[in-house]
Order: structure tokens, then sequence, then C-alpha cells
């Protein structure tokens, strides 16, 4: 630390997308109006490569893209991105077979309201034999007819329905890393971690490295993945694990080919519930990046890539006994602290839970960018900023867990151990059984996320307790909602209008092709 007490050199230690995130965030925030402000350096190892899986995205990645000053058309062109609109979730909620519905979106457009909330009239069968995301949105249809979510006339980031992307995991942490160190300032070191040098007052002085000997600064930001080198290995803050509530632990990552160059671009993650986990499917333009995330408890490793081999099997054939699955263990659960003394965790070192819904990226964006807009100036008023920063960030990991076990703990599946052990009350969070016991009788509103820090809001749950099937029990409360026939206008209007909207769009390959060959207007 400098004998001043300033903040004058930040070290990101780690790459990927996490470290390249923090570090761009940094970067704009502490370098834009003072280029000799706040350094910020990343060292990461040149022998470590990156995981790879977390090829999806929400709707926030979009805003962040923009702040950063990134041209979306960049972006799509050298991350081989594609757009998505949702997750797709197949055989979550009843047996295989059993059902004639066997899937539901979880869309990013939010239910159309026009002053009226059009949930209660759903819950009461205004909309008749509707889906809950066809009955509040366009965006299902869209989807289900492949189409991108935009016209090549709308400028970058805009379009007809919200979207967030798929991408190329290793190709994004090149671009952010040239975008950061091209435009940004970020100062890239490359050199493998030897040994940390603490100071005497507790803080990380310095990291020893083989390549680069010794690099000091004031503020250290752990990137460096599961391994924690930094948050664990020097400052021994504890790990609390949370698989007695997320199962899930393990997963198995392959890419496949398309059957034809020209088959149809999903513009929805597809989530495909098997007996002791799921499948992600994610299409970009030449390939398909698919994995099963799955409870080693409830099934072996074996077990596991034979029941992958089958899912990909009727879309590849024989290709599927060829390909050899990555085995990725994962480390479910989080920090006791984000921020100790003057060393900050983003990224897997920070907290990790399975990839359902992109929620590592998401987390990983979101501190990243509340830490660079709340780094202090002086190692004094550290302490206090980090103790905000941990309960902040505390706070938005818990919610993320009960977003996640939604998903699970309503299932109606009977038929494997791991679905049933699921829905088991002792696995659920207290907080969300407390949610879920209200909502029992009465719709979610804006009052039950009542924080600026939720991860996950009303429409987000929305989307998948009634495409879960959860029942609302409406018949106290219908004498208060007397404007059926208006919703019932609402219900036609939305549906009218996904008919004109799929009339319009192109389909989603053919927009994505257009993007890379004439790219798109700036606003």
């Amino acid at each position: 630390m400098r004998p001043d007490g300033h903040i004058r050199h930040i070290l990101i230690v780690g790459g990927g997308t996490a470290g390249w995130l923090a570090a761009s965030h940094l970067a704009r925030r502490l370098r834009a109006t003072d280029p000799e402000g706040v350094a910020v350096t990343l060292l990461e190892s040149p022998d470590i490569p990156i995981i790879g899986v977390g090829e999806g995205t929400v709707p926030a990645f979009r805003q962040t893209l923009k702040h950063l000053g990134i041209r979306e058309t960049d972006f799509i062109r050298e991350c081989d991105a594609t757009f998505k609109q949702s997750i797709r979730f197949v055989d979550w909620v009843h047996n295989p077979g059993s059902h004639p519905t066997r899937a539901y979106h979880h869309v990013f457009d939010y239910p159309a309201v026009d002053g009226l909330d059009p949930t209660p009239y759903w819950l009461m069968g205004a909309a008749g034999d509707k889906s809950y995301v066809d009955a509040v949105s366009v965006q299902g249809q869209v989807i289900d007819q492949h189409l991108g979510p935009k016209l090549m006339t709308q400028p970058e980031y805009e379009g007809i329905t919200n979207y967030a992307y798929h991408l190329d995991a290793p190709k994004l942490a090149a671009f952010l890393m040239r975008h950061a160190t091209e435009k940004l300032g970020v100062k890239h070191i490359l050199a493998n971690v030897t040994g940390v040098e603490m100071a005497e007052s507790g803080d990380i002085a310095a990291v020893e490295t083989d390549r680069a000997g010794r690099v000091d600064a004031d503020l250290f930001v752990d990137c460096t993945g599961f391994s924690a080198k930094l948050i664990e290995g020097a400052m021994g803050v504890r790990f609390v694990p949370k698989s007695d509530v997320l199962f899930c632990e393990h997963a198995l990552a392959v890419q496949v080919p398309y059957a034809s160059p020209d088959e149809p671009l999903p513009s929805c993650t597809h989530a495909t519930a098997l007996d002791a986990g799921w499948v992600w499917d994610i299409g970009l333009t030449d390939r398909r990046g698919t994995g099963y995330v799955y409870s080693s408890a409830h099934t072996s490793h074996e077990a596991a890539e034979a029941a992958l081999r089958e899912y990909l099997r009727p879309t590849i054939g024989k290709m599927a006994d060829e390909v050899t699955p990555r085995r990725i263990p994962m480390r479910i659960g989080m920090r006791e602290k984000f921020w100790q003394r003057n060393c900050v965790a983003i990224g897997l070192s920070q907290g990790f839970v399975e990839p359902l819904e992109a929620t590592g990226i998401l987390v990983y964006d979101v501190t990243a960018r509340m830490l660079a807009e709340q780094m202090p100036g002086t190692r004094a008023a550290m302490d206090a900023v980090a103790s905000r920063f941990n309960e902040r960030v505390r706070y938005g990991w818990d919610r993320v867990i009960d977003f996640i076990k939604l998903h699970y703990c309503l299932t109606k599946r009977t038929d494997s151990d791991f679905w049933q052990d699921n829905r088991c009350e002792d696995g659920i969070p207290e907080h969300l059984a407390e949610q879920l016991a209200v909502w029992r009788h009465q719709p979610p509103t804006a009052y039950d996320f009542a924080t600026r820090y939720e991860i996950f809001n009303l429409e987000n749950y929305l989307y998948v307790l009634y495409g879960m099937e959860f029942e609302t029990d409406m018949v106290p409360l219908a004498g208060r909602y007397g404007e059926a026939d208006a919703a019932r206008r609402l219900f036609d209007d939305i549906g009218r209008e996904a008919r004109e909207l799929c009339g319009e769009l192109l389909p989603h390959r053919e927009l994505i092709a257009r993007i890379k060959r004439y790219g798109l207007q700036t606003i």
C-alpha cells in the first residue's frame, strides 16, 4: 500500500470472461475521465485454458457491452454470437411421455400490462387454454418459429423483443481482452503466480510470478477460478457449500455439428431434464454447444455420459458414439466473504451454481460493475465499502440459489430419486419456502421483490412458476378482479400482435448472416 494510502494500482489475477469483465468495468470507471489515475493490470497464466462452458447470457449483458463502448456488430462477428430470447424447459414438470405439454419458455420480454395485470386473469381462465407465456407475451411464438428478435433497420442493441446472446466463450474472453487493452488502457501480463507476499497489516502486498517477477498493487481481484489462490489461499476466506440445496455438481460438455448447414437456428437455450439433471443445448451459427449437468449422488459418471449420448443420437446419429465429452467438476456454493481486506473475489473464486439461467456470467458481471462503481479512493475507506459489498453480494447469491431451486422443487416428476429428492422441504431455502407459501394464495407482485439488488425479479418468477404449473388459489380473490372482458381483449390483442410480428421478422439464421455481412447501424 502506498504511504499516502491512495489506491493507484489494481491487479486482477486470472483471466477468462470474469477477469476481463472485471478489468473492463474497472478501467471504464476509473480511467475514462482520468487516464493518469488508477492503473488496471490483468495478470493471467498462459498455461490454464478457459473452461469455455458459459455460452449463454441474459439481457443485462447487452447493456454491459453498450456501457463498455463495444459495437454489437463487432461482438456478433468476432464471438460467433447468436441471439437468445428464452430458455425452453423440456420435461421439467411431468414424467417424460406422461403429459401432452412437455415444454415451457422463460422468455425475456416482460408480461404485457398496459395498466392491467394479466396474471390474475390468466389464472382465472380468461385466456382459455393458452400457456402463460403465449397469453402475456408475443415472444414464445417468435422463438417457436425460429425468428430473430430484431429488424435489420433497427440500431445496435435495440430489438422488437428483448434478447441476450449465445456465444463462443473462449472467443468472448479474447474479444474482451483486445477491447480492454486497446481501448480501455488495461495492461496485460502473461505469467504464473508462484507465491503471495503478505503485508504485516494482513493485506496482500504483492504476488510473485515465474515470468514477471514481483507484481505489487493496492487492490487485488481474485479471478483464479475454483482454485481461489488469493481469497482462499492467501486470505483464508471460507467457502460455504450449497450442495444440500442444489444437487448438480458435475457437467459433461461437448460441441457437435448441425445435421445440415441451413438447419433452423434456435434463438433459445434448450434445457432438457433427464433422470439425474438436465442437458443444455445452445445454437451458434456453425455448431451446437451441449452438455449434461448432473448429480453424481444420483447417477454414475459412466451412466451420465451414456445419457448424454442418447440425447444427442436423434440429431447427430452414430457420431454420438464418437464424441468425447469433457467432465467438469463444479464447486457449488459461495464465499463467506467476497471482499476481505484488499482482496476481492470475482468469478468462480467468488461462487458458482450450475449454469441454469446463465447465472454465472450474470453475477460476475453485476458484481464487477458494483466493484468499479464503489471503488474507494483510499485504503482507509476500503473496509467500510467492503462490508456493504459483502452484504449485497451475499444477498444476490442467496436469491440466485432461490431462483435456481425454484425450477426443481416445483416439479411433478416421480420417475427418479433425483426429482423426488428435489421436492423435499428440507432442501428448499427458507426465504423461497416463505415466498411459495404466500404465492399459493395470491399471485406474486412487485412488493415481493423489494430491493434493487434482486438478481431475478417478478417477471422471471412468473414465467417459471406458471410454466411449472404452480397453483395459486384465486377463488377467494376473484371479486377483486372485475375487468375480465378487458383482459380477454388484451389476450386477443397479444395473440394478433404475435401473428403479425411473425410475418415481419427474419429467420434467425438469415438475420445473423445479414448482420455479419452488412453490419447494424449505430445509434
